[in-house]
């Protein structure tokens, strides 16, 4: 099939301008053309831009599909083929809003990622963590309850959403085995986290040798390792043993973003994740222990944005909404359209984002061979960053892998 998004104008994402009165032209899944005025193409297609802005579809640096439910208890008791079924749901409704490629920041979406490329539903691309890793006690680790001690250090929990390890050597093994199940990069957990039950929030998790068994894996394998990290002692061990990136780094202060900088340290925020929190969180039974440690954390997670950016890190744009939560997803925008320029958080979507999922030139671009992964905006994303926010009202067509949904 042919489409055509005909006499829009495009964003330019290298660098930031608006490119005015552009025909795309879409063959399969693939952008083949950028044309000035009308294409002469016969489209089986034709959607009329004019008077709008053509983009590349959003891309989320942290988010998660395989958390289909912030009910944990009713997480942990569903049948694959319930949270399969949910999971497909909430991945339409993730690509409804104008996301057409997530980073997804931990839980095997194997299925799901078959399941979209088969066309047995719609969603998005989908870079997965795959399995997370977490020490005993630490962010990922969900188990309630007592449990037997294990008898060894080698031994692992785990299930789909992660890998419990202590030790070198159990670290390194749940690496190998998360890289071998197809995990494109791998998520560890060095702090404490609000949504889990048996951590402090201020902890520092796993030890200097156990991270750095993990960063050599994915050395070997020309990927990368990312952290969950709030507070700046757990951020430093991360950075200082091979992590490459941090998610959320809500604590961030001055001489850990100095450091960041040296290292070429990524940050990925996700400040809407602790409005979800609060919102939702209590109608489906999310804890009070957990609710009680989320308290503050959103405005932390303002101020940290404001300490990376005048430290000079590079921010990534993520949202880390877990089921109920998912409708949240572009308010995103708003957040972050109140604390930095829209060029700013553009680029970090387009440009870091698209580093993060190891696309380049492929999502993230409106040019000839990318993937044909568009929104077109009523509003002008450089001037009204913040009406991404309304996707029902502001976006007048979505296209996924050249299919326009709308």
């Amino acid at each position: 099939m042919i489409v055509t998004v005909s006499e829009g104008t495009v964003l330019d994402t290298e660098t930031m301008e608006l490119v005015e009165n552009q025909t795309v032209v879409i063959e399969a899944d693939r952008i083949v053309d950028v044309v000035d005025g009308r294409s002469s193409v016969e489209a089986d297609v034709d959607i009329d831009a004019s008077g709008q802005f053509i983009m590349p579809g959003f891309v989320d640096g942290h988010f998660h599909h395989w958390i289909v439910t912030m009910d944990f208890a009713r997480l942990s008791t569903m049948t694959a083929e319930e949270r399969g079924i949910m999971s497909a749901s909430l991945a339409e409704g993730t690509v409804r809003r104008g996301f057409t490629t997530i980073r997804d920041a931990g839980g095997d979406n194997r299925g799901l990622m078959r399941a979209i490329a088969n066309g047995a539903c719609t969603g998005p691309r989908i870079v997965q963590a795959g399995r997370i890793l977490s020490q005993t006690g630490g962010h990922g680790d969900f188990r309630t309850g007592d449990i037997p001690p294990a008898e060894c250090g080698c031994q692992m929990f785990h299930d789909h959403a992660g890998f419990v390890v202590d030790g070198v050597d159990a670290c390194r093994k749940a690496a190998r085995h998360a890289l071998r199940d197809g995990s494109q990069f791998i998520k560890i957990m060095t702090s404490g986290g609000v949504s889990s039950p048996s951590d402090p929030f201020d902890s520092v998790q796993f030890t200097a040798e156990e991270i750095r068994a993990i960063t050599v894996e994915t050395d070997h394998r020309h990927t990368y390792t990312t952290s969950h990290a709030y507070l700046p002692p757990s951020i430093q061990l991360a950075i200082e043993n091979g992590v490459q990136c941090i998610e959320h780094g809500n604590g961030l202060d001055a001489p850990t973003a100095k450091r960041m900088v040296e290292l070429g340290t990524i940050m990925v925020p996700t400040l809407i994740a602790y409005k979800a929190l609060n919102e939702v969180g209590p109608k489906v039974g999310f804890p009070a222990s957990m609710l009680a440690k989320n308290d503050g954390v959103f405005e932390m997670g303002q101020n940290a944005v404001e300490v990376a950016r005048t430290a000079g890190v590079e921010l990534g744009f993520g949202t880390d909404l877990l089921g109920e939560g998912h409708y949240l997803q572009n308010e995103e925008f708003a957040i972050r359209a109140n604390l930095e320029p829209a060029v700013g958080v553009l680029r970090s979507m387009y440009q870091t984002n698209v580093k993060l999922c190891q696309m380049q030139g492929e999502i993230g671009v409106v040019t000839p061979g990318a993937y044909a992964d568009l929104v077109v905006s009523r509003v002008n994303p450089l001037e009204d960053l913040a009406g991404l926010a309304e996707p029902d009202a502001n976006l007048s067509s979505i296209i996924v892998a050249g299919e326009p949904l709308r």
